[in-house]
């Protein structure tokens, strides 16, 4: 048995996951974790002070005030000193990797990687996605952002990419830098999820909201406007489908009377927002009983759920960006934002035979299979700490 290897990981909301990409890549890490020497410990958001063992880490609440905008960055901050004084009160922990998820704290990059060099550890940063693009930010707090991640590429030891196009795009924008990049993808499942077609769970829900499994189109993700639900429920409405179209996210009311004035949703009794779902076994079930199912994220990295929609659905109809282009490559059919183009593809999708779709839904389980798998995911991860 070797000396422990302890790393810290940062900016996710902590585990057990409930929802969230990075929240279920700490839990996914954790979980299938196959080095008993890789000691974790996770930075947990919280209201309090406090530690717990889950999956054999040791999880730290961080107490984060609510400081508005500025609560993400309080709270990276407040765990990279926690993580700084745990490995001074223990000095049995030699050569600490802190992995900190996300571009938020630039501004202090370099003080906390000073501070960390002086432990003999190592600074490592995923940069996520174009954050600094995301529709929801003012001009002020994108600026944030892109100064943000500029300041963690040129500290960083190593930037940790879960997308080739994002790792292009670093190698790129901060070539005099010369930043040291990995790609490690994001990982899925393909296994089926443990749900029958009788349980009492699965029933209730579609009965509730009025849905025949096999007879509705999806989406899952964020309700956030550069995920292009306003493309996406206009070229619905446009389709000639008899289909129902179902929403499961958590809704904002601006955004959701933002689409309304828009597109008059309301008024197609197809489109159907069905809340948010976070029991997992469900959402997989959701999943798999989709007809087909809807990606139009055009900012970030490898997108968690559309990892999961080609593990467990069988017709995927995604945005033709580089980043779903590379997860997808020929297992999906793809659309791109002109008027009408969507709209035609849904009406093509629905003509397509069964074993039409069986063909597509077999092609993307092996596009996760060969690089997706959170087994092989964990396995890059720990041959990365132990190098």
């Amino acid at each position: 048995m070797g000396r422990k290897k302890h790393i810290f990981i940062i900016g996710s909301k902590g585990i057990p996951a409930s929802y969230g990409g990075f929240e279920t890549f700490v839990e996914k890490l954790t979980e299938y974790r196959q080095a008993e020497e890789i000691q974790y410990h996770v930075a947990v958001l919280s209201d309090h002070w406090g530690e717990y063992e889950y999956h054999g880490a040791h999880c730290f609440q961080i107490k984060v005030p609510d400081v508005g905008s500025a609560k993400a960055i309080y709270y990276d901050c407040a765990a990279l000193q926690y993580c700084i004084r745990y490995c001074k009160k223990h000095p049995e922990i030699t050569n600490p990797v802190i992995y900190v998820l996300a571009c938020r704290i630039g501004p202090f990059a370099g003080y906390f990687q000073r501070q960390i060099h002086r432990l003999g550890g190592k600074f490592y940063v995923n940069p996520d996605g174009h954050e600094w693009k995301r529709a929801k930010w003012n001009k002020l707090i994108r600026f944030y952002w892109k100064i943000s991640e500029k300041g963690m590429v040129r500290k960083a030891d190593l930037l940790i990419c879960d997308s080739i196009n994002i790792e292009r795009y670093i190698k790129k924008e901060y070539t005099a830098y010369r930043p040291m990049t990995k790609y490690i993808a994001y990982g899925s499942e393909t296994t089926p999820s443990v749900l029958k077609d009788t349980d009492t769970e699965w029933v209730s829900w579609y009965q509730s909201h009025q849905i025949e499994p096999g007879n509705y189109y999806l989406v899952v993700g964020r309700f956030v406007p550069e995920n292009n639900y306003e493309i996406m429920i206009r070229e619905f409405m446009k389709s000639h489908t008899n289909k129902k179209f179902v929403l499961i996210t958590k809704v904002t009311d601006k955004f959701l009377e933002e689409l309304k004035v828009k597109t008059e949703f309301q008024k197609d009794s197809r489109i159907h927002f069905a809340g948010t779902v976070y029991e997992q076994e469900l959402l997989k079930k959701i999943r798999e009983n989709a007809y087909g199912y809807f990606h139009g994220h055009e900012v970030g990295g490898t997108n968690p759920s559309l990892l999961e929609a080609l593990g467990s659905t069988k017709l995927n109809l995604l945005l033709k960006v580089g980043f779903n282009r590379e997860v997808g490559k020929q297992a999906a059919l793809y659309w791109d934002k002109t008027p009408g183009d969507l709209a035609a593809l849904i009406d093509k999708a629905d003509l397509l035979s069964a074993e039409e779709i069986q063909a597509f839904g077999n092609k993307a389980k092996v596009r996760i299979e060969e690089a997706y798998t959170w087994p092989y995911i964990v396995s890059q991860y720990e041959g990365l700490w132990e190098a």
